[in-house]
C-alpha cells in the first residue's frame, strides 16, 4: 500500500489515491469509535444501492486508523460549478436531484438523526434556555426513516469520468430521520462558505422538487445550526449562534 499520492487533506484526517483504492488515514488521536462508526455507515448506505464508493477494508498504519474505499476518478460537482459558472443551475439541479434520491432510501440499521440532534444540542455553548427551545422544537418535529447524509455540499459528490455517474462520498454523518434536516444542513453549508445566493437558489429547488413548504424546513435551521456550533470552528461560531438563536424564523 502506497501513501504517495495525496488527493485531500481534511481536519484529523489526510486522503490517499494508491491505484483504484482511496486510503483515508486518520490522526493518531482520532477516535476509533469514529473511524468504525464511518466505515459502518458507508457499509449500510452500500445496501441501500446508491451510487457510492465501497468499503474494501479498515486497517491501521503506522498506528493510525485508515479505511480503504473504491477511488472514483473525476471532477466533483464543486469543481465543476467553479469550472463552469454558466452551468451552476444545470449542476444544481442534478445535485438536488441526487439529494433526493439519497431521501428516497432507507437504512433501518442507521442512527436516528432526532437522538444525533438531541445529543449535539446538549452538547452546545448555548445558554440553558435556548437549549430547551431547540429541544422542545426537535421534539415536535415529525419523525421520519429517511437515509440522511448529514453534509451534503457539492464537493462530496463526484462526477465520475468516463460516464458521467455521480457518487456521494463521505458519509461519516449519515443517518436516517427527517429529509427536511438534511436540507437544512445543506442551505447552512452553503451559507457558511458565503455563498448566500446559491443557498437561497439550493433551498427554493429543493423545496420545489420535494413539494416542501419552504417554512418547514425553515424550522430545522437553528437545531443544525446549534449541532455544527459542537465542531467548534472559531470561523463559524458567530453565524452559527445567530441563526441557533432564530427561533421564530420566517
Amino acid at each position: 500500500m502506497k501513501l504517495d499520492t495525496i488527493i485531500a487533506v481534511r481536519t484529523s484526517k489526510t486522503v490517499y489515491k494508491d491505484g483504484d483504492r482511496v486510503i483515508k488515514v486518520f490522526n493518531e488521536d482520532y477516535s476509533k469509535s469514529d473511524v468504525l462508526n464511518e466505515a459502518l455507515n458507508q457499509a449500510r448506505v452500500e445496501e441501500t444501492g446508491l451510487n457510492i464508493p465501497k468499503v474494501q477494508e479498515v486497517l491501521k498504519i503506522d498506528g493510525k486508523w485508515a479505511i480503504v474505499s473504491d477511488y472514483i476518478p473525476g471532477p466533483t460537482l464543486q469543481q465543476l460549478m467553479d469550472k463552469n459558472p454558466d452551468k451552476f443551475n444545470e449542476y444544481l439541479n442534478q445535485f438536488v436531484d441526487i439529494q433526493l434520491d439519497i431521501h428516497s432510501r432507507r437504512a433501518p440499521l442507521l442512527g436516528k438523526l432526532k437522538d444525533k440532534m438531541n445529543r449535539k444540542i446538549s452538547e452546545s455553548s448555548l445558554d440553558a434556555t435556548t437549549r430547551y427551545e431547540l429541544h422542545t422544537r426537535l421534539d415536535s418535529m415529525p419523525k421520519h426513516n429517511k437515509v440522511c447524509h448529514g453534509d451534503f455540499n457539492p464537493s462530496n459528490v463526484i462526477i465520475r469520468e468516463n460516464d458521467g455517474t455521480p457518487f456521494v462520498i463521505d458519509w461519516a454523518h449519515a443517518t436516517q430521520g427527517n429529509a427536511s434536516a438534511d436540507a437544512a444542513r445543506t442551505y447552512l453549508l452553503f451559507s457558511l462558505s458565503g455563498n448566500i445566493q446559491a443557498a437561497e437558489e439550493y433551498l427554493k429547488l429543493f423545496c420545489q422538487k420535494s413539494d416542501t413548504a419552504k417554512q418547514y424546513v425553515q424550522k430545522w435551521i437553528p437545531i443544525v445550526a446549534a449541532s455544527q456550533l459542537v465542531k467548534g470552528k472559531p470561523e463559524e461560531r458567530e453565524f452559527l449562534l445567530n441563526w441557533a438563536r432564530v427561533m421564530d424564523y420566517q
